[in-house]
């Protein structure tokens, strides 16, 4: 069984039991989190539509907080000698998720 959840203006795939990186939430490791906006839920049927899903959530726990990989951004403007490089770190949550439904 799987499901297609919205968090941090982003989709994920999720089944139980995977570990999935979000963009940071307010709250404490080991807390529990419900990811209410549910898109699809595959399990016997797959459903999809709004009145199916009404009730239906994602729970999870979280596992740590962290930050992404470092990008890096260069801009540059050809024969005026200006050039700038500024960086990037998101800050992440790993939440694991515990059951769908």
């Amino acid at each position: 069984m799987y499901a297609v959840i919205r968090a941090g203006g982003r989709q994920y795939k999720v089944a139980s039991g995977d570990v999935i990186e979000v963009n940071r939430l307010d709250a404490t490791d080991g807390q529990e989190v419900v990811f209410d906006a549910v898109l699809v839920v595959d399990g016997d049927s797959v459903r999809a539509k709004p009145d199916e899903l009404s009730g239906m959530s994602v729970k999870g726990k979280v596992v740590e907080h962290k930050r992404g990989e470092k990008l890096r951004v260069f801009n540059y403007h050809r024969k005026t000698g200006w050039k700038r490089t500024k960086g990037h770190r998101q800050e992440l949550t790993a939440v694991e998720i515990t059951g769908i439904g």
